[in-house]
């Protein structure tokens, strides 16, 4: 489904990243987990057609990525500023309607599903302002499955809000993948949360001495789902993982 081939991207004479070879399969959740400043942000921007790559290549169903598309969408880390505050929560989400060019009279009966799915029914007429961040982020989330993408590429989303919503999230997140049967690429600084979604956990490290990301390990999760935020977290596999992967972000 997205594949990077030789994928470098450099910032001037700086480089970022060097020789990222992945894959990700239809269907599939991977994490991207890595030390700060070692490119993974960089590397969904690139594989989403946002950054610019200086070599090699970032593939979608074998083609080409080399502007954004409507078959890839975006979840930001910065919810508030990735919603427009002077639309209401129904017409943020009508957002990705006007972008496929969806009739305006067809929106209200795509809405209303998307924001019960996202538990913001009776939110449509709210505005960003007055949502609480977790809900923020549901929205941002809505807006993009109105999008019907076929992946969703999801850098941080989880990274500054609270425990609990965080968790919730990271439940809801989870299901609506599988529900939607959605291909996830999910950037985190967090390697519990990234072996508690992933199938996979790409880790990322910086190259000694010129501080280029490149990937370090690849794990698979061989760990059963639906996963349980106590019960997963407690069994000795999901330890293993993490001494396994905590080593590359030292």
């Amino acid at each position: 489904m997205l594949e990077a081939r030789g994928l470098s991207v450099s910032f001037g004479a700086q480089p970022v990243l060097r020789d990222i070879d992945l894959t990700v399969a239809e269907h599939e959740f991977v994490c991207v987990v890595g030390p700060s400043g070692c490119g993974k942000t960089t590397l969904l921007r690139a594989l989403a057609g946002l950054t610019p790559i200086s070599s090699g290549s970032a593939l979608f169903k074998g083609r080409p990525v080399i502007a954004p598309q409507t078959e890839l969408a975006v979840v930001f880390q910065d919810y508030a500023r990735a919603l427009l505050p002077w639309r209401t929560v129904a017409g943020n989400v009508a957002l990705a309607l006007e972008a496929r060019n969806i009739p305006a009279s067809d929106h209200a009966a795509r809405i209303a599903p998307l924001l019960a799915k996202l538990g913001l029914s009776g939110d449509g007429d709210k505005f960003p302002s007055q949502l609480s961040g977790g809900m923020q982020q549901r929205l941002q989330i809505a807006r993009c499955l109105a999008q019907e993408p076929e992946v969703l590429l999801m850098d941080e989303p989880f990274g500054s809000l609270d425990a609990i919503t965080r968790q919730q999230l990271q439940d809801e997140v989870a299901r609506l993948a599988k529900e939607e049967k959605r291909t996830v690429l999910f950037i985190t600084h967090d390697l519990e949360e990234a072996i508690y979604l992933g199938d996979r956990v790409i880790a990322l490290a910086r190259v000694k001495g010129n501080l280029a990301g490149r990937i370090a390990e690849i794990v698979d999760i061989a760990l059963p789902r639906p996963r349980q935020q106590l019960a997963t977290r407690e069994d000795p596999r999901f330890l293993q993982y993490r001494h396994r992967l905590f080593r590359h972000l030292e």
